[in-house]
């Protein structure tokens, strides 16, 4: 007789689960985003002013939260002591913001968000893999890897799908006149 089948996978528990979800809205939300910073640059007459109401509203949402919460005031010297990248994010931050401005109009909020994650996950990869950003090394494996390849692919994909469509489109449009 044959054994049971057993699950290769073990069932995830709700403690896995719920920040899985809050990190899916979370990400969710990122092409709303794009979007309406896009609308929002064309709106104020120039994207770095869009990148700069982004800010500003990001900062008038947080300190509410922040005062809230009662948090105490920020320890700045510990900061300033620490490593030079702890201060990157918000470098980084202001070269999504307007990246995702400048880029959604032109290529479509797929597009753009399908290159934006795969940027992320090979960065994510080698982040893990070297220990980097004060993280615990994770080494990447072949199974890793693999996952990786197949979100570079996947992106590949949609872009090759979204030319597809834009060119039969055109072709469409040009027999139909």
């Amino acid at each position: 007789m044959n054994a049971p089948l057993t699950s290769v996978t073990p069932a995830l528990p709700l403690a896995t689960l719920l920040p899985l979800a809050v990190a899916l809205l979370a990400g969710a939300v990122v092409p709303f985003q794009a979007g309406s910073n896009a609308a929002l640059g064309r709106a104020l007459g120039h994207p770095l002013w869009a990148t700069v109401a982004s800010l500003l509203v990001s900062l008038l949402v947080v300190l509410p939260v922040l005062i809230g919460m009662r948090a105490g005031a920020p320890d700045l010297g510990a900061a300033i002591r620490g490593p030079w990248w702890l201060w990157i994010g918000g470098i980084a931050g202001v070269a999504y913001i307007t990246a995702a401005l400048v880029l959604t109009p032109r290529l479509g909020a797929a597009n753009f968000i399908v290159c934006v994650v795969a940027g992320q996950v090979v960065a994510s990869l080698f982040i893990d893999h070297f220990g980097l950003m004060g993280l615990a090394a994770k080494p990447a494996n072949l199974t890793r890897v693999a996952g990786v390849a197949l979100i570079v692919a996947g992106m590949l994909v949609v872009q090759w799908g979204t030319h597809a469509a834009s060119a039969s489109a055109v072709g469409a449009k040009a027999i139909g006149s």
